[in-house]
């Protein structure tokens, strides 16, 4: 007895034995504060996307999108298939059990020993064999593998649920900046259409004029060239708008269709957002989540591989009924059998697969520590373009602004003063001409204010909590 509770003891203190290197986060040479910004721990990714977007329209297109979206769906598949290898994993400390049943009929050769059994004990030239029994294996010294897989299978599950919430700040920036640039196209289009509506007037004006033969039919038609132009403009803007509206149906997964909204005029853009110290973003950023996780999960894997090179103690036990006649099968207890062994496994010599499978292991390990920090790299440079975004645009929508209102100006002064004489045809369609793109380019200025905040909210990790 003694002898079994010293290989009992020797099994179970191998069994909490564990190669491989525990797992600690490498070194990021993370920033105090973004580039022009001072230091500032209020941060917006912590806001809701409810309290973060104002638009009650918006809200509506967000939560459909979160509710239905493919991408977000097949995350959450994803993260169901991660859940169930991780409690197949959390099973492993546990035996292998199973059950067969079997029947077998045997021709020998006569000249063989189980064949002259058969001869003699059933008169007959084959041998059947009937067995109903269960099977134990149990790995008891496995040097920690059983714990580094299930820690493997924790992280991979960890990183579905990260990369599920990385696909949901992502369809939120989609649906919000796709629904801007709705808002956008529909402003263009209303500044399309009144410029037609005024084009149209001062070509009438005009052609009393070249009636009165006051102009030159050149005057006349370049006016009605630059109000054909003006009207090619509106199907080009409708036919965004409907690509525009089925992309958000897409998101929302709905079929092509129009899509309620506000008025572009009617938003104000946030110029004043917070981020944060850049450490934030490794608490924040789901992909940042999502990389340090498969680094977890490589080096987990590593101490898998470095198992396998070590020795393996094995138990197994079989226990059921056994017999050559089918009526006697279960004729117990004469039937039972019963059997128990142990062995200890040492590979040797495999062709250099486990060495080498461990070294992959290692590299893998190495290359997700790269791409760990690449992450991190990369979230503070999209972070630190977004704030310059909306640092810049804010300035850019000022001069926009102050430009749109001068042409304007300069668009009446040019009508008058053309009504009386005082100017000819070309100033008046250039002065319409800029007025125009002013216009255009004052709404494609505010929809870009709204995008760059919406980056920021992504960037920085919003969206999911």
């Amino acid at each position: 007895m003694s002898k079994y509770l010293y290989v009992t003891g020797l099994a179970l203190m191998a069994m909490a034995c564990r190669v491989g290197k525990d797992y600690s986060r490498p070194g990021v040479d993370l920033p105090s504060t973004y580039k022009g910004f001072s230091l500032d721990t209020n941060n917006i990714a912590v806001i809701p996307v409810q309290a973060f977007i104002k638009d009650h329209t918006l809200q509506q297109l967000v939560d459909s999108a979160l509710h239905r979206n493919f991408d977000i769906r097949v995350a959450l598949q994803n993260i169901a298939s991660a859940s169930h290898s991780l409690k197949a994993a959390r099973l492993g400390n546990l035996p292998d059990v199973n059950m067969s049943v079997t029947a077998t009929r045997t021709w020998n050769s006569k000249n063989s020993l189980n064949g002259s059994l058969a001869d003699q004990l059933t008169k007959t030239s084959y041998l059947d064999d009937y067995n109903a029994g269960l099977s134990l294996s149990w790995e008891l010294m496995s040097w920690g593998k059983i714990s580094r897989l299930k820690e493997a299978a924790l992280a991979d599950y960890l990183q579905t649920t990260e990369a599920s919430r990385a696909v949901q700040t992502r369809v939120i920036s989609e649906v919000a900046q796709g629904y801007y640039n709705l808002l956008m196209l529909d402003t263009q289009q209303e500044v399309a259409q009144r410029n037609i509506e005024l084009t149209d007037s001062t070509l009438q004006m005009m052609q009393l004029q070249f009636n009165s033969g006051i102009i030159t039919n050149l005057a006349l038609e370049q006016t009605a060239a630059q109000l054909h132009a003006a009207q090619a403009l509106v199907p080009q803007i409708m036919q965004q708008i409907t690509i525009q509206e089925n992309a958000l149906k897409l998101l929302t997964e709905e079929m092509p269709g129009g899509v309620l909204r506000t008025k572009l005029q009617s938003l104000e853009a946030d110029t004043l957002p917070v981020a944060g110290i850049p450490a934030q973003l490794l608490q924040h950023r789901p992909d940042v989540h999502a990389a340090e996780l498969a680094l977890k999960a490589a080096n987990a894997r590593a101490g898998v591989a470095q198992s396998a090179l070590y020795p393996a103690l094995t138990i197994t036990a079989s226990f059921g009924a056994n017999s050559f006649k089918p009526d006697t099968w279960f004729d117990l207890p004469g039937s039972l059998y019963k059997t128990i062994g142990a062995g200890i496994t040492q590979p040797i010599f495999q062709r250099g697969k486990l060495k080498a499978e461990w070294e992959i292991a290692k590299v893998a390990v190495e290359t997700n520590t790269i791409e760990f920090q690449r992450s991190v790299v990369t979230a503070v440079q999209e972070v630190s373009n977004a704030l310059a975004k909306v640092e810049q645009l804010k300035a850019q929508y000022a001069y926009t602004s102050q430009r749109v209102a001068r042409l304007q100006e300069a668009k009446r002064s040019a009508y008058l003063l053309f009504r009386n004489g005082m100017a000819n045809y070309l100033e008046v369609i250039t002065a319409q001409s800029n007025a125009l793109q002013s216009e255009l380019d004052l709404a494609a200025v505010k929809r870009d204010q709204l995008n760059a905040t919406v980056e920021l909210y992504k960037a920085l990790g919003g969206g999911w909590k």
